[in-house]
């Protein structure tokens, strides 16, 4: 799978997630302090890894910065994108599956190194779920999203 990743600060989390990325066989796009000479600020950044999902050249994302909320916020302006901030592995299970988030936003101060691990195993294990209520209201943000770019 081709994922596109950012981070506003090239710290040691991120530079995991790259490498953990990579051994479980995916292929990492790397944006903002991850690649140099890109724009390191959150916004940029994010926007830049959540559009290669949003435009079909990336299946999915990860996004990070210090908190965690900034990423997931610009990353959420980019129509199509679903970017759920996760803290925890039943956060991103559930982010997968009852609301089929593309994006998965990360806190570069609070993830370490084995819960990036448990976060990105509940991600990739997961999958849409096909319950109706959850589908109405994946279609109900389709609307907004859409009624917000007319």
């Amino acid at each position: 799978m081709r994922i596109s990743v950012s981070s506003d600060m090239d710290e040691p989390v991120a530079r995991a997630l790259v490498a953990e990325l990579g051994r479980r066989g995916h292929e990492v796009v790397a944006y903002g302090a991850l690649r140099p000479g890109d724009d390191p600020q959150w916004a940029a950044c994010s926007e830049a890894a959540a559009r290669e999902v949003a435009e079909g050249r990336a299946q999915q994302a990860v996004v990070c910065c210090w908190t965690g909320t900034g990423a997931s916020i610009a990353a959420n302006k980019v129509p199509g994108v679903r970017a759920a901030l996760c803290t925890d592995a039943g956060t991103a299970d559930g982010a997968r599956r009852w609301n089929d988030a593309n994006v998965l936003a990360l806190s570069l101060r609070l993830t370490s190194e084995p819960l990036l691990k448990e976060i990105l195993d509940a991600w990739f294990a997961a999958e849409a779920g096909d319950d109706p209520e959850d589908r109405e209201n994946l279609a109900r943000v389709a609307r907004l999203d859409a009624a917000r770019h007319v």
